[in-house]
């Protein structure tokens, strides 16, 4: 029996008119602008003393800062608050805000 139905493979221009991604970034930048969306959402204390009700319909907010995607997610009673940009995770205290979690560095081919 044949299937009917294949994939079909992108490689036509559209795939190359897609937006780029920014380049990767070091921990200091990432830090950079992880505090400058926590400051847009009202700043550490904030985000940190007043958390979203468990079931909200919108636990995050999406910010873009200098080309990069950075996500505040509010905390609950068992999650703590986190900030994401460029694959690093910043958890969120009532004074600064601490990583958590680096991005997977990229390997390298084998020759």
């Amino acid at each position: 029996m044949r299937l009917a139905h294949r994939a079909k493979v992108w490689n036509d221009d559209r795939m190359s008119n897609a937006t780029p991604k920014p380049d990767r970034i070091d921990e200091a930048r990432a830090h950079e602008l992880a505090m400058q969306a926590v400051e847009l959402a009202g700043g550490c204390k904030q985000i940190y003393r007043n958390p979203r009700h468990p079931f909200t319909l919108h636990p995050s907010t999406d910010y873009e800062i200098a080309g990069y995607a950075v996500e505040v997610r509010h905390g609950e009673i068992s999650s703590p608050a986190i900030v994401s940009v460029a694959g690093y995770v910043f958890e969120i205290h009532e004074e600064e805000i601490e990583l958590l979690i680096r991005p997977p560095k990229p390997r390298n081919p084998s020759a």
